[in-house]
């Protein structure tokens, strides 16, 4: 079971997310007021969910340490990944709507999440017009997120889909402090392709070709980027590479 900190944890003002998260542009007033509703942090461990689809919703969360995958389960019971969220980042806002959790949220490695009651959260949003704003940037944040997504889905090759993904998730890690070019992806080939549309094959076949055309090194889930202009221009379908050149 997932287990909670006492609230004397270190607050708003000392973490590291900061300029990522919900705290993000507040003065030492209005993060007073945000510390004071964060009542608990929560250590999910790896494989273990923080809420799951149809959970009653009560609290919004902030990842604090670690990553998560969210996922929704269709009809058929194949489980689709939705998104991947990394310190700082946002969790639970999708049960706002009909105040139950409409997906799941596992954690990728051992995490820690700081709880945030809504309740409260909306309370303090009608007080500090600073918080009210920084609230509304995170849902845009998301709905842009969102819509990024289903256009990947829509119209890109599977190298571009790649590109993307890799491209966002340096430039994610760059705001966090970590280097652009060293990704250390938590997720498993399989989920990257539940997330992008693309068979586990064909993603290690992107791989593969990347790793040829010297844009990339590849070992294991260790991912170094060695050409971040190349990748830029397939993310942006400015060109693309030979499939004949891909192997495995």
């Amino acid at each position: 079971m997932p287990t909670l900190k006492p609230a004397s944890s270190p607050g708003c003002g000392d973490c590291r997310a900061r300029p990522v998260c919900l705290a993000r542009d507040l003065g030492p007033r209005e993060l007073a007021r945000l510390d004071a509703i964060i009542q608990a942090r929560r250590t999910v461990k790896r494989g273990e969910s923080l809420y799951r689809a149809n959970d009653p919703f009560d609290n919004i969360y902030a990842v604090h340490v670690g990553s998560f995958k969210t996922l929704i389960a269709h009809g058929d019971g194949v489980e689709q990944v939705t998104g991947f969220h990394l310190s700082g980042e946002p969790l639970g806002l999708d049960g706002i709507c009909t105040e139950r959790h409409n997906c799941t949220a596992i954690a990728l490695e051992d995490s820690t999440v700081c709880i945030i009651p809504f309740p409260l959260l909306e309370s303090l949003c009608r007080e500090v017009s600073a918080m009210q704003h920084q609230v509304h940037r995170m849902m845009s944040g998301e709905i842009v997120r969102g819509s990024r997504l289903m256009m990947v889905l829509a119209a890109m090759s599977a190298e571009r889909r790649l590109a993307v993904f890799l491209v966002n998730l340096s430039e994610r890690l760059k705001v966090r402090g970590y280097s652009p070019a060293e990704l250390s992806l938590r997720m498993s080939r399989e989920e990257m392709g539940s997330l992008l549309g693309m068979k586990l094959e064909t993603v290690s076949r992107m791989f593969s070709k990347f790793q040829q055309q010297r844009l990339i090194n590849v070992q294991g889930k260790q991912v170094q980027i060695l050409d971040f202009g190349g990748l830029s221009r397939i993310e942006r379908g400015c060109t693309s590479l030979p499939i004949a050149a891909a192997t495995g």
